[in-house]
């Protein structure tokens, strides 16, 4: 078939027209050539090849460009997100899938400039990408200017259903691209945000603890004085409620108890040289070897607490950390309690109203997952992951080695990750004795929770192998409260009995004058 003479300029530029305009609009391009074939302007056979030159021209340039400059956009900062490893370690772009994806792609505006650019990314053979899309682009001229020609007056209408279906898929494309690079973190944070409020143990301590505050309000009417607490411990600066200094109350124990104490020394705030110094001349006076532990003096709730390895840490800890520190000799354990202890002043025996078990979480590796990765793949610490991703923020993307475990926390505090579970079987009449022996040996104290380690259940049920690392006042909880068997009504009911027991104990101590 031989392609007929142009005999005027206006045909050419009509061509030339149609070839740049694939490059704008290859939908609207197509129309405006099958419209000009149906209505007899141009020539039928030069406005479809006119057609295929723009829309196929249009697909090798962008499968080039992408295929060319694509390596280096997906390794840039801006992006490499966008790109998952896995696409970028494809090592089979021509597969089934990926070509019919590609070939339908020109039947479904909107979806083949990201077919396009992804058969480049992917590096698809060359003759694979361009036999594809010349046959798709021939299919899909033929089926324009079939339908064209049946229906010419309908051709307007033909450009702005395709362009506002082109706007649709690019639309969706963004959306589906959006969702691939922000979905899997949207749905971890609504799935850790439900697990949370599910999981009462986890809220914010403004929530949990406004119910407490009614309940010392409601006992500070009972008992006609709201500072009752204060007076609970009358060896303790308020009592123990808040602004105790440990290293005064770790010393009267080690002068009282020195068997059951893990002994700790005050390192007096000053410059930084000065604190190291003393640190230095402290471990030497008491032989105290790596590792130790290092923890503010008046800090709450298990903050500033960390176990040094090695002088670089103790120089990073003291730059970091201002005021007068603890100084304690580390106790292996392994295991960790914490025994709430209560005695009414006329009382001869004391009473444990609660004893915890602390479990140190650990996650083990499995030479594939970073320490990160496998922080928010475990179903309880994903749910503090950024307390404990603080912690390693150095090592949070080292990969962990085939059964290479790591402990997450050292301290035995709830707020800094470590498990609580109920721990009453290990409650014995001897175990109660050997406390009761230390604590009348404190004048003037009567509540306040023990946090102890130990080697053995056998062992501590016999009141014996312990070593107590610090004892908090009357502020302190009964943490088995956050064992997860527990309701939220039992916790605030143990929480009612054990403030109960500080006010009452104040009671007596006031009417003692």
């Amino acid at each position: 078939m031989s392609i007929p003479t142009i005999h005027h300029g206006s045909a050419i530029a009509l061509i030339v027209a149609i070839v740049l305009g694939a490059f704008i609009s290859e939908d609207g391009a197509t129309i405006t050539a099958a419209t000009l074939a149906a209505s007899s302007v141009l020539d039928l056979r030069l406005a479809f090849l006119s057609a295929f030159a723009g829309l196929w021209g249009g697909d090798l340039g962008v499968y080039a460009l992408t295929r060319r400059i694509g390596p280096r956009i997906m390794q840039h900062r801006w992006f490499a997100g966008w790109f998952s490893k896995e696409k970028a370690r494809s090592s089979n772009p021509s597969g089934s899938n990926g070509l019919l994806s590609l070939a339908l792609s020109r039947f479904f505006p909107g979806t083949r400039l990201p077919a396009y650019v992804s058969a480049g990314l992917d590096r698809m053979p060359v003759l694979a990408f361009a036999g594809i899309t010349a046959v798709s682009a021939i299919a899909w001229i033929l089926l324009v200017f079939a339908s064209i020609q049946l229906a010419p007056s309908r051709s307007s209408s033909a450009k702005q259903q395709l362009a506002i279906l082109s706007l649709f898929g690019l639309g969706l494309f963004a959306l589906l691209s959006a969702w691939r690079r922000w979905g899997h973190g949207i749905r971890r944070s609504l799935s850790i945000s439900f697990d949370r409020i599910v999981r009462w143990e986890f809220w914010p301590a403004w929530l949990f603890y406004s119910p407490v505050a009614v309940i010392c309000g409601w006992l500070g009417l009972r008992y006609r004085g709201f500072s009752l607490p204060t007076v609970a411990n009358l060896n303790q600066k308020n009592g123990g409620i808040v602004g105790e200094s440990k290293i005064g109350i770790l010393q009267t124990l080690m002068e009282t108890s020195p068997e059951y104490t893990s002994d700790g020394y005050l390192v007096p705030e000053g410059s930084v040289e000065n604190r190291i110094e003393s640190i230095g001349e402290i471990c030497v006076r008491h032989q105290i070897r790596f590792p130790f532990v290092l923890k503010p003096d008046t800090a709450q709730r298990g903050a500033g607490f960390l176990r040094i390895e090695s002088f670089d840490e103790i120089e990073n800890y003291v730059a970091q950390v201002s005021g007068p520190l603890i100084l304690q000799r580390y106790v292996q354990g392994p295991k960790e309690a914490g025994i709430f202890y209560y005695r009414f002043p006329k009382e001869q025996k004391g009473h444990i109203f609660s004893i915890t078990r602390k479990q140190f979480p650990v996650v083990v590796g499995d030479g594939r997952q970073s320490l990160r990765e496998l922080i928010e793949s475990d179903s309880r610490a994903r749910l503090i992951a950024r307390t404990y991703l603080e912690r390693f923020a150095s090592s949070a993307d080292r990969i962990l080695a085939q059964g290479e475990s790591m402990r997450l926390v050292e301290a035995g505090n709830h707020c800094q990750g470590c498990i609580f579970k109920e721990g009453g079987d290990l409650n014995s009449e001897e175990l109660r004795t050997a406390f009761d022996e230390i604590s009348q040996k404190l004048p003037g104290f009567y509540i306040g929770r023990y946090d102890i380690r130990y080697r053995s259940d056998d062992e501590l049920r016999a009141g014996k192998e312990f070593q107590i690392i610090e004892l908090n006042g009357a502020a302190s909880e009964a943490t088995n409260i956050y064992d997860e068997g527990n309701s939220l009504w039992s916790a605030y009911n143990t929480l009612y009995r054990q403030w109960k027991l500080v006010f009452q104990i104040g009671v007596a101590n006031r009417s003692r004058g």
